[in-house]
């Protein structure tokens, strides 16, 4: 019971550590037949890599990714289409430098996972952490870019609406833009204030956390299941797998706390088609666990990055006071490059629901 695996028909299991040879995963339960290239999956860990601007890591890793598994091309495949069978995927680690980390081998980081993993195991690999290392999540990222092909036309996107304690304007919000600013923001005149903020946070040796909604609109009602499967518990337990996520919502979320019953009921009307038309959306797409044919939002909170130079006061493995300041290539504010993370998470689960909905009712 290692829990390195989640999922139920469509499961990925990940694999590695921040400063190993390599790292990856294994995705089974996907269906034959689906066109699957290295390109497919590359465009995706693109987005996610490290040291595409100053205000993530400058780790250099291009993540190339190397299908090992799971598919086939002949004269009648017209192209690389996957077997039905394990897709083993590997990413190679090319610019590890687990020496930056000899400071603190036996240093315990505030806020990092160091002290828990020796609690539990007896040892932990100090290397930029290890298995804890937000390094992992390119292997989830890599899992998403299939789970999007059993997905088909469902589309998944995500934002950062809100880094520290500046948060974006709702009524200038523009997809498009998220494509045009280093921060997935959807408001460029915020994209603006959060450079400042981030310069101004990294020159004094610290970080701060953020907020990412993630969203997926074209899933059809009925996916999810009741009492024990709910669509939405199983999307906050993906979300919150996340390395640094602290919290999770879906739709209004803790707001609906402050709403009546006349404000978060989503009124419905006939459509043309006969088909409800919700008139709100403050369910976030789920009703008791089975999705509503709305879009599904989630929104994620993400801590600061836990790697700072600034010195903090800590204990060493042995029990005596110290202070630690960790040196190295460290992310100024995690949450931005967790967008994508977010997206495959999201992507994950919501192949498994589709595929799981098919087996137990033959529709999709």
């Amino acid at each position: 019971m290692s829990h390195n695996t989640f999922g139920h028909l469509f499961r990925v299991t990940t694999w590695g550590e921040s400063h190993g040879p390599a790292l990856g995963c294994v995705v089974d339960g996907c269906p034959p037949g689906l066109p699957l290239t290295v390109a497919d999956i590359q465009y995706w860990l693109n987005r996610r890599a490290p040291g595409t601007s100053r205000f993530v890591t400058q780790r250099r890793e291009p993540d190339e990714v190397k299908i090992l598994s799971g598919v086939f091309e002949d004269d009648r495949t017209e192209g690389q289409v996957t077997t039905g069978t394990p897709i083993s995927l590997m990413i190679e680690n090319v610019d590890q430098r687990g020496k930056d980390y000899d400071d603190i081998r036996d240093l315990y980081r505030p806020g990092h996972a160091d002290y828990v993993y020796d609690a539990k195991y007896g040892l932990r690999d100090y290397r930029g952490g290890g298995r804890s290392s937000a390094r992992e999540t390119a292997a989830r990222v890599a899992a998403g870019a299939v789970a999007r092909r059993v997905l088909g036309e469902v589309q998944i996107r995500a934002a950062v609406v809100q880094i520290g304690k500046i948060g974006i304007d709702r009524t200038r919000w523009d997809w498009a833009e998220t494509e045009n600013n280093p921060f997935w923001c959807p408001d460029a005149e915020t994209a603006k204030r959060w450079e400042e903020l981030l310069d101004a946070t990294r020159k004094d040796g610290n970080s701060i956390g953020a907020i990412v909604e993630v969203e997926a609109t074209g899933v059809p009602a009925g996916w999810g299941a009741p009492v024990y499967g709910k669509l939405d518990a199983e999307i906050a337990g993906a979300l919150m797998s996340i390395n640094a996520v602290k919290g999770v919502e879906i739709g209004a979320g803790f707001g609906a706390a402050e709403l009546t019953g006349v404000e978060n009921a989503d009124e419905m009307r006939a459509g043309n088609d006969g088909k409800p038309v919700f008139l709100s959306n403050a369910a976030g797409g789920v009703l008791g666990g089975i999705s509503t044919g709305q879009p599904i939002v989630a929104r994620l909170a993400i801590k600061p990055t836990s790697s700072i130079l600034t010195a903090r006061q800590t204990i060493t493995r042995d029990g005596q006071n110290a202070d630690v300041s960790t040196k190295g290539r460290h992310d100024p504010c995690v949450g931005i490059r967790a967008a994508p993370v977010a997206e495959a998470m999201l992507a994950c689960v919501l192949a498994d629901a589709m595929l799981r909905h098919r087996g137990q009712t033959g529709r999709s």
